[in-house]
């Protein structure tokens, strides 16, 4: 019943009684775009509180967004992702290719590293650069 009367809608069949009625219920015409748009406030919203828009597949407590998220880049490869949309994302600092994006984050903080220790080889074992450390092993192997 629901998509009938969005599709009566966008077919200008609907009684304007009925698009009255409706709208007093603040009922949702374009569910897609209200979806997305929900998407895209509740990744502002994580950005927010954690610095970043990167939220992964496999955090337990955003599942549905990390979804979400890997959908947009996956949309964006295959340039199906609306200009718009894209347009929204960047203007968050969204992350479209986040492979490429950890490399970079590892490589300035091996920078920074060799900078204040005069050598770049971080040890695997080194407790304050855990992750430098895996990350500079990786890249010898």
């Amino acid at each position: 019943w629901v998509n009938k009367q969005r599709q009566l809608y966008k077919r200008s069949y609907l009684l304007s009684s009925r698009k009255v009625q409706l709208n007093s219920i603040d009922f949702i015409w374009d569910y897609p775009e209200h979806a997305w748009s929900e998407h895209f406030d509740q990744l502002c919203a994580f950005k927010a509180l954690n610095g970043h828009s990167n939220v992964s597949r496999s955090d337990a407590q955003n599942i549905s967004l990390g979804k979400w998220v890997n959908k947009q880049r996956q949309l964006y490869k295959r340039s199906y992702l609306l200009s718009s949309r894209k347009v929204q994302l960047n203007s968050i600092d969204f992350i479209w290719d986040y492979p490429e994006h950890a490399w970079s984050e590892h490589f300035d903080q091996l920078c920074a590293f060799k900078a204040l220790n005069g050598h770049s080889n971080v040890s695997r074992s080194d407790a304050q650069n855990i992750s430098l450390g895996k990350w500079v092993n990786k890249q010898r192997q």
